[in-house]
């Protein structure tokens, strides 16, 4: 019986193929990427954030809905509604299109379109209470 002569092994691949004879890869988890931080994210935190201080400092707006909607479904006769409030069922819609076009901070930037948004906030919650806005958070605003 005769021997087969052994097979020389393969010839090395060079360090940067990997084992199919491709190149190396990049990870398959890349590293965190920040957060998306969009309009209708930074609108849904002020309406949040506002809203919550209402609930906490007043009790008749604690079982109260805050909710967002993007546009009102018509224009009323005093012309495009930034909110709508429903005492009946405990509910006020905020309409973000509206109050983020239709308001005009006089310094565009974020602080001031914040507090844009939270106006719009207390001044729905107080036609919700049938009381003035600025009563609603009277030691906010005192500072002497």
């Amino acid at each position: 019986m005769r021997r087969r002569p052994r097979e020389a092994p393969a010839p090395a691949r060079p360090t940067r193929h990997g084992r199919h004879g491709r190149q190396g890869r990049s990870a398959v988890v890349r590293p965190p990427l920040p957060p998306l931080d969009t309009r209708a994210e930074r609108f849904d935190l002020a309406v949040g954030t506002a809203a919550e201080f209402l609930r906490s400092a007043w009790s008749d707006l604690r079982d109260v809905s805050f909710e967002i909607g993007i546009l009102p479904p018509r224009a009323d006769d005093d012309g495009i509604p930034r909110w709508r409030v429903l005492r009946e069922e405990k509910r006020i819609i905020l309409y973000r299109v509206p109050i983020e076009r239709l308001g005009h901070p006089h310094r565009d930037d974020e602080l001031h379109r914040r507090m844009m948004i939270e106006g719009a906030v207390f001044r729905a919650a107080a036609e919700y209470l049938d009381r003035d806005p600025w009563d609603l958070g009277p030691e906010r605003f005192r500072y002497f």
